[in-house]
Formats: structure tokens, C-alpha cells, sequence
């Protein structure tokens, strides 16, 4: 078992896992008994951000959509839609291979939003025991959690977590900022 962090918690990768070099970041949460007479489909998204905690480019938000990093070695990968989030552990997985990504990558922002939230009259209220975690693709060991535990009842987007560099390190930081708007409202935030 590995760190549990809590909202606001920061960590240097290297001294949570000395000699660290990739990493899946998979991402979970459940549905409350609730009935809104529509599938729940939560989304993952990393934004990948330069020094001026901005995106690179459009190639730089990683999605369902665009599973791979522009750089020539897909420095990061998203594994693919979960479209229920049915099933235990992790619902969708974005794969890290810090030894490859770019110098010009400072950030990535790991952003959890709802499908089509406002026209399914959907929020995070209404999801339960989500959570990220760290986990070392060469020993297969939990690194980092973080659990959300804060109630979110309107917001459609969330910040999960963001793992950043910082003196030529990397570190991870326990965010848990909810956003009503969903994904716009942070593309809103980072779009150059």
C-alpha cells in the first residue's frame, strides 16, 4: 500500500519512489444510487502545460479523443474510454514515462469530467469513491492514492490531481478542485 494523500498534499515522486521512471495513473469512482434515467460517463483528461501554465498546444490535452502525446516517444498515453465505470479498481488508466517527457512539459493536469453532464442533469454529487493513484509500471506497487472525500453537488469538472516539476523533479499534488461548466471551464483556464 502505498502514500495516502490528502487534498492540498504535495509529494516529490523521487523520495515516495526513489528511481521512479514510469507510472500508470489510473483514476476510479462509483455511482450513487441514483436514478437520473442515464448512463454515467466520466471522462479523464491530462493537460499537459508549459512553463506558463498554459497548454503546449492543442495536441497537448490528452483524451479519448487524442490518446497519445505529440512527442515522438507518447511520453504519455491514455489507455482508452470507459464509457460505464463499471467494475472495481481503476476505470480509466493514463500511462507516465517520466524519463521521456519533454523539457518544455512543466505540468500535467489530471481532470476528471461528466459526458454531457448538464443535458443528462448529472454532477459529482452524485459519484461516490473516486479516486487517482500512482502506481510503478516496473515493480507494479501503489506509489501514491488520493481519495476524494469532499461532497462536489454541482460541479461537472473536476482537478484531480496534478504532477509537476519543479528543480528538475517530480512531484504530485492532491487537488480536489470541483468546476461547474465542465470541461469548457477548464479549457477556459489553460487554453493559450
Amino acid at each position: 500500500m502505498g502514500i495516502s494523500l490528502s487534498k492540498g498534499q504535495r509529494i516529490s515522486l523521487d523520495k515516495a519512489s526513489p528511481g521512479l521512471k514510469a507510472a500508470f495513473v489510473g483514476l476510479g469512482w462509483d455511482i450513487k444510487k441514483v436514478d437520473t434515467g442515464n448512463d454515467y460517463d466520466l471522462d479523464v483528461s491530462v493537460f499537459l502545460l508549459g512553463e506558463n501554465e498554459k497548454l503546449i498546444s492543442d495536441n497537448h490535452l490528452i483524451f479519448y479523443n487524442n490518446l497519445k502525446s505529440p512527442d515522438p516517444e507518447h511520453s504519455v498515453e491514455h489507455m482508452g474510454d470507459n464509457l460505464t465505470g463499471a467494475g472495481e479498481g481503476d476505470d480509466e488508466v493514463v500511462l507516465v514515462n517520466f524519463t521521456k517527457i519533454p523539457n518544455e512539459v512543466k505540468k500535467l493536469v489530471f481532470v476528471v469530467t461528466i459526458h454531457e453532464a448538464d443535458k443528462r442533469q448529472q454532477n459529482f454529487g452524485q459519484i461516490e469513491n473516486a479516486f487517482v493513484r500512482l502506481v510503478d509500471v516496473q515493480t507494479k506497487e501503489e506509489v501514491l492514492r488520493y481519495d476524494l472525500t469532499e461532497e462536489y453537488s454541482i460541479e461537472t469538472a473536476l482537478i484531480i490531481t496534478e504532477i509537476y516539476n519543479k528543480d528538475g523533479e517530480w512531484r504530485m499534488s492532491a487537488v480536489g478542485s470541483g468546476y461547474e461548466g465542465g470541461l469548457q471551464a477548464i479549457l477556459n483556464r489553460y487554453y493559450n
